[in-house]
Order: C-alpha cells, then sequence, then structure tokens
C-alpha cells in the first residue's frame, strides 16, 4: 500500500498543468512551417537573386499588354507597367548606338557600334 500512495503522491506533485503551454508550442510549430514554405517557394521558383546582393531586372510577359519590368538597383527596386504610350515625348535626338539581334532560340543579342 505504501508503495501506491508514493508513486501517487509523486505524480501530483510535478502536474502543474498550464493550458497555455500547448498554445506556445502550437505557435512555434506554425512559426517554424511558415518559414519552410517561404523557404520553399523561394527555392521553387528560382528567386534567390531578390536576397542577393547583385543587381538584376526582370521581364515579366515579354511584349504583352500586361508587361511589367522590375529592376533592382543596390537597395532600391522598381516596377514599371507596359501602357499604350510609345517613348516620342523625349525630346532631342538621339544617335545609334549599336544593333540588336534575335536568335532562334528567342534570346537577343546586342552588339555596341564602334
Amino acid at each position: 500500500m505504501r508503495r501506491k500512495n508514493r508513486r501517487r503522491a509523486f505524480a501530483s506533485e510535478g502536474d502543474d498543468v498550464n493550458p497555455l503551454h500547448a498554445v506556445a508550442n502550437l505557435f512555434d510549430v506554425s512559426i517554424v512551417f511558415a518559414v519552410a514554405l517561404m523557404v520553399a517557394l523561394v527555392t521553387r521558383f528560382n528567386m534567390t537573386e531578390v536576397f542577393g546582393k547583385e543587381d538584376y531586372t526582370i521581364v515579366k510577359n515579354p511584349g504583352k499588354e500586361n508587361m511589367e519590368i522590375i529592376t533592382k538597383k543596390g537597395k532600391e527596386i522598381s516596377k514599371y507597367k507596359a501602357n499604350n504610350e510609345t517613348g516620342s515625348d523625349r525630346k532631342g535626338k538621339g544617335k545609334r548606338v549599336g544593333t540588336a539581334y534575335e536568335l532562334e532560340d528567342g534570346g537577343i543579342i546586342y552588339v555596341p557600334d564602334e
């Protein structure tokens, strides 16, 4: 009999159950899940350059009405949306600076004039 009483007394001493401990654990699990999901999406869509230090330019939907150009220079990110306006609103005259060639695979090569 004495053994059973000791076990019960020992078990009841450390049973201060706080229901908020379970909520805190769920919060921790949800934060880990959210970070893992963000990392998975960034690596899946090959967007690791967004977090790098080098400058880049992304063209979304090239040649279409909803084309967008996203550029990053240093810490500044700018976004340009296409519209139906042409570049004729610039004043002054330009000069030829090179030639652009379109390849069979859709790539473009720029050759500057010397």
